[in-house]
């Protein structure tokens, strides 16, 4: 699968879908790709990582630089449609401790409006 990232605005979310794998060779690519959106405005993010065949270190240094960058900015990033490899590596590097994972979008939409009301 080719490595690409799409953005797209529900309600006051910025919806990021990944498709391919996030290694060495691609972070660079999508570090540049999220910084652009925080940069034109999107700070609060949801990652669809439901197409996301492989995740490595590199990639989880993205992005927990771009989580640490948005909360900068009272910004947020939260995940949905992580598949179970990808949810293995974040349980094992213990991310889940600092990021949220949602089933769905709507569950996304959900909790942002809860946390912004």
């Amino acid at each position: 699968m080719e490595f690409a990232v799409e953005s797209r605005t529900e309600q006051d979310l910025t919806v990021v879908t990944i498709r391919g794998e996030i290694d060495v060779f691609t972070s660079p690519r999508l570090r540049e790709m999220l910084l652009e959106i925080i940069d034109n405005g999107g700070l609060h993010l949801v990652v669809d990582l439901g197409e996301v065949t492989f995740l490595d270190s590199t990639g989880l240094g993205v992005l927990v630089g771009i989580y640490h960058r948005l909360r900068a900015r009272d910004g947020s990033m939260s995940f949905m449609g992580v598949n179970d490899r990808v949810r293995r590596v974040f349980h094992v590097t213990q991310l889940t401790k600092i990021f949220v994972l949602h089933g769905s979008l709507d569950e996304a939409l959900e909790a942002h409006r809860a946390a912004h009301a």
